[in-house]
């Protein structure tokens, strides 16, 4: 089978949110609602810290299912809450969108944890 350059682009994305999303993009940057924070913890330092630890195991155990070949959106439970998520793509200096999300160097990925009232 030949591949494409649409599926290698394809591929190319999805490895690089991979590595967003489990935290070895050490240029990417996640980002957690007020909403979702303080629905998932007590408002002292301590469970929001808390919190943001819970979410972001679940956020790296999150599989994904083949309508999201580039693995840049997804959702999953913490508690009894549904956590929504999804990567953007940003230049370096975050100011507009990436030229080329499938190439590392011109995108600053931006993943969101966030509950249905933040979409």
């Amino acid at each position: 089978m030949i591949e494409t350059a649409a599926e290698t682009r394809v591929e190319a994305i999805a490895r690089l949110n991979d590595r967003c999303r489990q935290g070895f993009d050490r240029t990417a940057r996640i980002t957690v609602t007020r909403t979702c924070l303080a629905t998932l913890s007590t408002g002292t330092l301590a469970s929001e810290a808390v919190a943001q630890a819970r979410l972001l195991q679940e956020l790296r155990r999150h599989s994904f299912t083949a309508d999201c070949p580039e693995r840049d959106r997804g959702s999953f439970m913490v508690d009894q809450t549904t956590v929504f998520f999804r990567i953007d793509y940003f230049d370096a200096a975050l100011e507009w969108g990436s030229e080329d999300p499938a190439n590392a160097s011109l995108t600053t990925r931006v993943l969101t944890l966030m509950l249905r009232e933040d979409l």
